[in-house]
């Protein structure tokens, strides 16, 4: 069967089927708009306020569910995962907008499961009169559902900038938001003192992000000023602990928002299980009812203090909050700091106040006006009833008034609505006390709608009454950058004695002296032989040059002790070594990169290269162009200082050096310079210390001056030439 294709234009394709996708996306689900709510929030909230879950019983999360689904066509699930991380039970939210009865999860758990629907129940918590406070004053914008049935609220009337208090995170298209939480009481004093003065310092009132979840914030003066100014950024949360001495463990009770206790849990027993934490005997999550506890039991004299500090480094105990300001204004995302911010929130709610008094002066007006008409029959009260009483049609009753008192269609049918029983003079009396407060209340309400100042100061006394009654001390910790302790690397090694062998199959041990001395044995593969050993602390770094002119860095510490009696470590598997490689040689370094390395050639050349030339600021683990790799290698050594080597040619002939001769090079893949001129059809065949062969006249071989030819080995010196690793 053949197919058919149309071709089409890849730019109008985009623009027809994918632009209006990822639009949706960024303006009707994941980015959060000026009240701090996201669609999918403010649907679910406001069912629950029309459910009158507000200051009432519970209901059951299914119930609100399948209401919610009136005006959000999603999946059960997805609308129950939304309430879930409004609820007090999560603890998601510094002010949980749900309060909540039953199992709804855990913020800092990434595997505990909320309950079921079916099992929990839900009610609208008391801070929620904040956020729907005269909302049927016409104070903000309704729009159709999405089958046209019911209407609901484009934003809520939020009276505090909810948008900073709760996070937020969305991934849209192309764009994501993650907006961090401050406190409460430091937020509404900020917003009060930007009404007030716009070029306020900010700083002065709102000191941090705040979290539900606690913890400490590493305090970084500019990294919080390019937040705050620009709306990105990064800052460091860490983990707060105790140390209780009695059981000898650590207690953590708070975690950073972005980390999981299962998390931690699995980095620090990888940790333990790759040998690089030997200071801890058990981990236990004993997280219940009175919060979260994480517990690590110590080895005998482990400082907790230390341990802590490089736990910090290696687990999520320490974790950073990326800060990204992104925010619907007006169905336009954008990125922006905390002072326009406030000035967006400020426009939007000053917008909700003025709509709410115009609705009530709206509503007073046409009060007023009624109760005016009523004035006027109060004159003739009898005049009023005969006018009734001689209208022979009823829809003669509002013109006959109207034309007998002077009064229009409104007034004349408010009269001709009041029972027989309100037509006296005691009634009337009553209702007309009003027309003097009115007059003063709409023409309170026309000065203050003509004065922005005015209603700037309706938001400040709104805003100083939220922080009385909701207001929260700091959950979140400040703690500057003095207080923090450097982690020290070397300090938290043990330090002992070690020996390193290297194998020609490239298998490494790394024995203790101690475990050396008990057994020296050196358990091998039948056709491999040991190629180097090295002597070193476990403080130490080793390098391995491969034949593929690599260098791998690895800290001594980081590889696992062995026994003699076992092969030890495979290191293509340990370094990430590419295919066909293999390590040729290892050096030792105390991490200062004293001495050189020394590459001898087939061809007679020799470099002579610093070690500090393989010395990095980052703790990179592998380094290319290590030598000069275009003619091949005939040996490595480590020197750590000057000193006499021999060379063996191919055929056989013999050349004592001395390596201070050779100049040094800082390019490491410097060819070098001639030491020894091999015979034509000849090579370098290796390259050995002077303690590793017995010759009866060292002179004979010597040379003061290089490049030089050698000699050849005599006779008597064959038996005598021995070399040994070990």
């Amino acid at each position: 069967m053949e197919h058919q294709f149309t071709e089409q234009n890849i730019t109008s394709a985009l623009e027809k089927n994918y632009m209006p996708y990822a639009i949706s996306v960024i303006i009707s689900r994941a980015i959060p708009e000026i009240d701090g709510f996201k669609p999918s929030h403010r649907k679910l909230l406001y069912t629950m306020y029309k459910m009158n879950l507000l200051g009432t019983n519970r209901t059951k999360s299914s119930n609100v569910v399948g209401q919610t689904m009136k005006l959000n066509p999603h999946g059960d699930m997805a609308i129950y995962e939304t309430m879930v991380r409004l609820t007090r039970g999560n603890g998601a939210l510094l002010h949980p907008f749900v309060d909540s009865k039953g199992n709804f999860g855990m913020q800092q758990s990434r595997d505990m499961a909320f309950a079921a629907p079916r099992y929990t129940e839900v009610k609208l918590d008391p801070i929620c009169a904040e956020i729907f406070g005269d909302i049927d004053k016409n104070t903000v914008d309704f729009t159709d559902n999405y089958d046209a049935t019911m209407k609901e609220p484009t934003l809520l009337p939020t009276t505090f900038p909810n948008v900073l208090v709760n996070p937020n995170q969305g991934i849209a298209v192309g764009m994501a938001s993650n907006i961090c939480s401050f406190n409460l009481n430091e937020v509404c004093k900020t917003t009060i003192e930007y009404l007030k003065n716009p070029d306020c310092d900010l700083s002065k009132t709102l000191i941090a992000p705040d979290f539900s979840t606690g913890a400490q914030l590493i305090y970084k003066e500019n990294e919080l000023k390019t937040i705050f100014r620009t709306g990105r950024g990064s800052f460091k949360l860490r983990a707060r602990y105790g140390f209780d001495k009695k059981n000898n463990c650590i207690e953590i009770t708070e975690i950073p928002y972005t980390a999981t206790v299962e998390a931690i849990i699995d980095k620090i027993v990888e940790l333990v299980k790759q040998g690089k934490l030997k200071d801890i005997s058990d981990i236990r999550d004993e997280t219940d009812l009175k919060g979260l506890k994480l517990t690590l039991d110590l080895k005998r004299g482990v400082d907790p203090d230390k341990l802590m500090t490089r736990l910090y480094k290696l687990t999520p105990l320490e974790d950073s909050f990326s800060c990204n300001f992104n925010i619907l204004i007006d169905g336009s995302p954008k990125v922006m700091g905390i002072r326009e911010i406030l000035s967006e929130w400020s426009r939007f709610r000053l917008n909700c106040i003025k709509r709410r008094l115009e609705f009530d002066l709206d509503k007073k007006n046409r009060r007023l006006h009624l109760l005016l008409g009523l004035q006027k029959i109060l004159m003739d009260i009898d005049k009023a009833i005969a006018i009734i009483r001689n209208t022979e049609e009823e829809t003669q009753v509002v013109p006959n008034l109207m034309e007998g008192f002077g009064i229009d269609a409104i007034q004349a049918e408010f009269i001709a609505e009041i029972k027989l029983r309100h037509l006296n003079k005691e009634y009337i009396l009553n209702r007309l006390k009003d027309i003097d407060s009115l007059k003063a209340e709409i023409a309170d309400l026309q000065k203050t709608l003509a004065s922005d100042i005015a209603m700037k100061y309706i938001i400040i006394s709104e805003l100083e009454t939220i922080m009385k009654k909701y207001g929260q001390p700091r959950r979140t910790e400040v703690i500057s950058e003095d207080q923090i302790e450097e982690l020290v690397e070397e300090n938290l090694v043990e330090d002992y004695n070690v020996k390193l062998f290297l194998t020609e199959q490239n298998y490494l041990k790394k024995i203790s002296l101690v475990s050396l001395r008990a057994s020296s044995d050196q358990k091998l593969k039948e056709d491999d032989r040991i190629l180097c050993v090295c002597e070193a602390s476990n403080r130490d770094e080793a390098l391995f040059f491969s034949n593929q002119s690599n260098v791998y860095k690895v800290k001594i510490h980081e590889i696992a002790d062995c026994k003699a009696s076992v092969l030890g470590e495979y290191l293509p598997n340990v370094l990430g070594m590419e295919e066909n490689e293999k390590i040729i040689y290892m050096a030792v370094t105390d991490g200062t990169y004293a001495g050189n390395m020394l590459f001898c050639f087939e061809n007679g050349k020799m470099a002579k290269i610093p070690l500090a030339s393989y010395a990095t600021k980052t703790n990179r683990k592998k380094l290319a162009n290590a030598y000069y790799e275009k003619s091949p290698l005939a040996a490595v050594r480590y020197l750590a200082a000057d000193m006499e080597l021999v060379a063996f040619s191919s055929i056989n002939k013999v050349l004592i050096f001395d390596t201070a001769k050779i100049p040094l090079k800082t390019t490491r893949t410097s060819q070098g310079v001639q030491v020894m001129t091999p015979k034509k059809g000849s090579v370098i065949a290796r390259v050995c210390m002077l303690d590793e062969v017995s010759f009866t006249d060292f002179d004979y071989y010597r040379t003061k001056n290089i490049p030089a030819r050698g000699a050849y080995l005599k006779d008597d010196d064959v038996q005598g030439e021995q070399i040994s690793l070990i």
